[in-house]
């Protein structure tokens, strides 16, 4: 069985096709609110990153389960231009690129982002100045954006979970199985 690829991982020899698929994916969750594109190019992203070989057009793309003739486009596309203009119209969008911003705080929605823009809230500076318009959770997200933007080198996590197998497993009971998921360079940093 073989380890499943995340989309972003370095080692993916398919990682720029998934990165901009994971980019249009967040724009239409965050923006459009359209929740099938979104999962469409969330799985294409997917079976890139599993693909063992690097792709060299759309249409060798498209005999992949989970990528159609949109998408395979895209990537024609890119290999054509290294760009993707609806990406290059998304840049382009302060709107879009404000919602996107916000939505980064932890407990800020597209809906939520969508209300601040609207009421003239489109930087972290801003949110700063309008934090009346937050939840608790939402005042937590802000005051600590800048610490969930950092990336932690695997080996500090690594660390972290052996002193937690060894805190757990010894003291508590030796049945516990721990594993640290998710993606450690969005973890927070913490000292044990």
């Amino acid at each position: 069985m073989s380890k499943r690829k995340t989309p972003s991982e370095t080692d993916n020899l398919n990682n720029d096709f998934c990165e901009f698929l994971m980019e249009l994916a967040d724009y239409e969750k965050n923006i459009n609110r359209n929740v099938h594109k979104y999962n469409a190019y969330r799985k294409a992203a997917s079976v890139l990153a599993a693909h063992t070989t690097r792709i060299k057009s759309g249409d060798e793309a498209r005999k992949l389960n989970g990528i159609g003739e949109k998408i395979s486009k895209k990537i024609d596309e890119y290999l054509q231009t290294g760009k993707v203009k609806k990406l290059e119209n998304i840049h382009y969008d302060e709107h879009a690129q404000a919602i996107s911003l916000l939505t980064r705080v932890s407990g800020i929605g597209p809906v939520k982002a969508a209300d601040l823009v609207k009421s003239g809230v489109k930087t972290i500076d801003d949110l700063n100045k309008n934090k009346h318009k937050l939840t608790h959770h939402q005042l937590i997200g802000l005051k600590y954006f800048e610490d969930f933007e950092k990336k932690i080198p695997r080996s500090e996590i690594q660390g972290v979970e052996a002193k937690m197998k060894q805190i757990i497993i010894n003291e508590l009971h030796t049945d516990f199985i721990i594993t640290i998921c998710g993606n450690y360079p969005r973890s927070i940093r913490q000292d044990v």
